[in-house]
């Protein structure tokens, strides 16, 4: 835009009644950023803030607190006590041997029968088996769906179901 003797006089009018930049902008078909920089270059008093504060309403905020500068620390010398060294003297220590303790009869461990090992159906790079998990991974009633898998998926049909949704179309909720 050219700013001609004619625009600036009109921009400083406007500018002089109070009006928003959006609203001289508006007022002369330039924009708004165009306002707020030639309003810049003439020097024109500045606007007052759009954020509208009460000023009853609010309380002052407090001041910052003071930053200390250095080391917030006392100096080691000031903490510090003078301590008198003594040589150690030499006094023999017998050390008698600790009194036997009588263990407690032994039960044998129960021992734990892992469950068996699935097995796998040879296929190409996908199981027979549905790989749903169950239960939280590392512990001990972690374990797998194991039931038998929907061909061409790594799921049963009831954890393909969960697994795979079918996307709704936008068009159908903005009828």
């Amino acid at each position: 835009m050219e700013w001609t003797e004619e625009t600036i006089e009109r921009l400083r009018a406007l500018w002089a009644e109070g009006h928003s930049t959006a609203e001289i902008g508006r007022r002369m078909g330039i924009s708004k950023n165009a306002v707020v920089g030639k309003a810049h270059r003439l020097n024109l008093p500045a606007r007052p803030s759009p954020i509208r504060r009460d000023a009853a309403g609010t309380a002052p905020r407090p001041a910052a607190p003071r930053r200390v500068t250095g080391s917030t620390l006392p100096p080691l010398a000031a903490v510090v006590e003078p301590v008198e060294v003594v040589a150690p003297v030499e006094v023999p220590v017998v050390i008698a041997p600790p009194p036997p303790v009588k263990a407690a009869p032994r039960e044998p461990l129960a021992l734990v029968k892992a469950p068996p090992l699935r097995t796998v159906s040879p296929r190409v790079g996908r199981a027979a088996v549905c790989c749903w998990p169950i239960g939280e991974p590392g512990t001990k009633s972690f374990r797998f769906c194991d039931a038998a898998a929907a061909s061409g998926k790594p799921y049963c049909n009831e954890h393909a179901q969960i697994a795979y949704v079918k996307v709704r179309d936008r068009r159908e909720d903005a009828a």
